[in-house]
């Protein structure tokens, strides 16, 4: 069977998550090599749930270090491209430190009345239409405001936000990519993430935001990262600025906005669980868990082994890459019951979506969760039913589980 499953396909994955191939390795071959074109080598995969959990919890083995995409940097890309994802141990935990306090349960609630206010309009500009594609009109514009507010950016930035983090994330797609991750001309832009000309753009963009703000004692993203202390001593350079700066654009758009695409689709193709969202909406901030759970935005990432490690009859070889499928053990029945039904009442609901364990759990997770539900809050009270009425589109993409389109008629109550 492993010849006839290669998850570096990228093919595999753009009629949208191969979610019958992850059921098929999870029974069958639970440690599953993939072949890989050069210069790349190939990589290990593990599907089931608590093998996952095992390994983000031990990067002393599993480690970050080397990367967490399935391209293979040298040592010069290591160090040019480095950000807090690809980082283990004390220079890991000081990033974390520097950037969390904006993100604590407690930090993100101040924006409630925020989001309150903006999903109200979003949402009336775009019901106001009848027709509309939900990607654009809800589920990209929604946070990419919140972004917008994190850094202390003015709105009018949105769409250039969003252009860039299409061109970078969508780096295996035609539609979306400068110059896509294969084509050889991408060897000019080898130390830049994503090998992609947005990321100097990007660079660009955040150095003149810091320019402003160095010595000033704003509470926004970036005057965090250019005036705070590093826990472990050493100072951020230009290149960690650059590159914390790049995955907070990224990051803090990308999956709330497939997650919430996502989340309709469920609820288009599951009416009976949206009627009883509506029946009890005391039910959503609940809900939220089984949207993410469903959704699962990413794929992936990566681990590298640092040492020889028996797993599953095979051994995983020191320098081995080793891919945590993390939408594979979202459906993982040896720990969810019925795992693809789709039940805004399941508990527990101890998903994966943001890693579930381990020190790479998503730092954005609390934000993550009061933006879905402040969103479906009000969008679940208003409609009716909402019918898709064109194609879905989705992301070329085995990294990201991303829409493009989704056109939509709504009903409303």
């Amino acid at each position: 069977m492993g010849s006839s499953i290669n998850l570096a396909d990228v093919n595999l994955f753009e009629p949208g998550a191969p979610w019958s191939v992850f059921k098929r390795l999870r029974e069958v071959e639970p440690l599953h090599w993939s072949e890989e074109v050069a210069p790349n080598h190939g990589f290990w995969s593990v599907t089931r749930y608590h093998d996952i959990v095992s390994i983000l919890r031990d990067p002393a083995t599993f480690t970050s270090e080397r990367f967490t995409n399935l391209e293979e940097v040298d040592a010069e890309q290591e160090e040019a491209r480095r950000s807090l994802l690809e980082t283990d141990g004390a220079r890991h935990r000081a990033l974390r430190r520097l950037l969390q306090g904006q993100f604590t349960p407690a930090a993100v609630a101040r924006y409630e009345t925020f989001l309150r206010g903006l999903t109200a309009t979003t949402l009336d500009n775009a019901f106001a239409k009848g027709e509309f594609d939900f990607v654009k009109d809800v589920a990209a514009d929604f946070p990419i405001n919140v972004l917008a507010q994190l850094l202390d950016v003015p709105a009018e930035d949105n769409r250039q936000l969003i252009e860039w983090g299409n061109r970078m994330i969508g780096f295996d797609d035609p539609e979306h990519a400068d110059i896509l991750l294969s084509d050889p001309d991408s060897e000019k832009y080898r130390l830049v993430p994503f090998r992609s000309p947005a990321a100097l753009e990007v660079f660009a963009y955040g150095d003149a935001l810091a320019k402003e703000r160095r010595g000033k004692n704003g509470s926004d993203l970036i005057s965090v990262l250019v005036n705070g202390e590093m826990s472990d001593g050493v100072p951020l350079t230009e290149r960690d600025f650059h590159t914390n700066f790049l995955l907070l654009v990224v990051a803090g758009n990308e999956t709330t906005r497939h997650t919430i695409t996502h989340t309709m689709i469920n609820l288009i193709e599951h009416p009976n669980q949206l009627a009883r969202l509506q029946e009890d909406p005391d039910l959503i901030p609940w809900a939220v868990e089984e949207f993410l759970r469903f959704a699962s935005p990413v794929y992936h990432f990566r681990r590298t082994a640092t040492k020889d490690v028996e797993l599953h009859g095979d051994t995983v070889k020191k320098g081995e890459k080793i891919v945590t499928w993390f939408a594979s053990g979202n459906r993982d029945g040896a720990f969810f019951d019925n795992p693809d039904s789709f039940d805004v009442t399941r508990t527990p609901n101890e998903h994966m979506t943001f890693g579930r364990s381990g020190p790479h759990m998503c730092l954005g997770n609390a934000l993550a969760r009061i933006e879905l539900r402040v969103m479906f809050e009000d969008l679940i009270s208003r409609i009716d039913s909402m019918d898709i009425v064109g194609k879905v589109d989705y992301l070329r993409s085995n990294f990201v589980h991303g829409i493009k389109r989704m056109p939509v008629k709504v009903h409303l109550r």
